[in-house]
């Protein structure tokens, strides 16, 4: 049985030395929010197995291969005639990274129902978790049933299920946004996101009312991530805030999903709110403080470096 069960698009990324646009090297790897947060779950000592499609070329051979060596269960990654998708990502200035997708009709967004009911019923028990993201829906109509598919079986098999609501406005308008990820919200047990994202996951004129309808729907827990000022879990009967770790800001890609990871991680370790939304915003630092979409993530026996005065030496 895997403590997480996840499901989107990974792709190969290319993170360019200097201008895209004036050539030069590049380094490949990986990408993707929900095999980040795999990733970063698997660090942390949890099972977790990923539902994905990739391309029969040598990117979908290096997905497979880095899932694998991180340890993320990729029995459920098909093979399909399409090509796997490529991100490219060029720093132009310090603390501005712009990011292009070449993904239209890429493997990945040809997941589908089969998939997800193919992978529920090949694995021995249900998940702990299901964690979804608002990026897959917005992939295409297949994904988008794909998704709601996975929440419907996790729901049966009492699994929780956990979004994060990771607004991408160049895949979907707002509109349809908003009406999909609302839905999403009000089948889910978690919601995450970051204080600009939660107007498209409820109604409300504002961040309390948007709560208050969240929790009155049923979802037990919604936390807000707020960057450099920290991090809020709401839940029916109590409001926590606590502040970012203070660290050097290197590169911001796949912060949040390395706190998403930490979140999880505390929730099935069984953590009280304060250590389970502590992790989260220390999973978070490391990202930030390294460079990568998850290469930064820590292990468990790592979390408490972030603790050691600076200039530490770990020998």
């Amino acid at each position: 049985m895997p403590d997480v069960l996840t499901l989107g698009e990974v792709m190969a990324c290319l993170r360019a030395d200097g201008q895209v646009r004036l050539g030069g090297t590049a380094r490949i790897g990986v990408a993707g929010a929900e095999a980040n947060v795999a990733i970063g779950l698997t660090r942390l000592g949890h099972d977790v197995a990923f539902v994905g499609a990739v391309g029969p070329d040598q990117l979908g051979e290096l997905v497979r291969r880095t899932l694998r060596a991180e340890g993320v269960g990729i029995a459920a990654i098909r093979t399909d005639p399409a090509q796997t998708g490529i991100v490219v990502f060029e720093q132009r200035v310090a603390g501005l990274t712009r990011v292009d997708y070449h993904r239209h009709g890429s493997a990945g967004a040809r997941l589908s129902v089969s998939d997800v009911e193919e992978a529920f019923a090949a694995i021995p028990a249900p998940p702990r978790i299901l964690h979804i993201t608002g990026v897959t829906p917005a992939l295409g109509e297949g994904p988008e049933r794909a998704v709601r598919a996975a929440v419907r079986l996790a729901r049966a098999a009492g699994a929780r299920v956990c979004l994060d609501v990771n607004h991408r406005n160049r895949l979907w308008s707002e509109t349809t946004a908003r009406q999909v990820l609302t839905e999403l919200a009000a089948e889910a047990d978690i919601v995450i996101a970051s204080d600009d994202e939660l107007t498209l996951a409820a109604a409300g004129d504002d961040e309390a009312s948007r709560v208050r309808t969240l929790l009155a729907g049923g979802v037990a827990e919604v936390v807000v991530k707020r960057g450099p000022a920290g991090a809020t879990m709401f839940t029916a009967d109590q409001t926590l805030t606590l502040p970012a770790r203070p660290v050097t800001a290197v590169d911001v890609i796949g912060a949040g999903d390395a706190f998403v990871a930490g979140y999880l991680s505390g929730l099935l370790d069984g953590l009280p709110p304060a250590g389970r939304l502590g992790r989260a915003i220390t999973t978070g630092a490391f990202a930030v403080a390294g460079h990568g979409d998850w290469e930064g993530a820590p292990t468990r026996a790592e979390l408490s470096m972030l603790d050691l005065p600076d200039g530490t030496a770990v020998r």
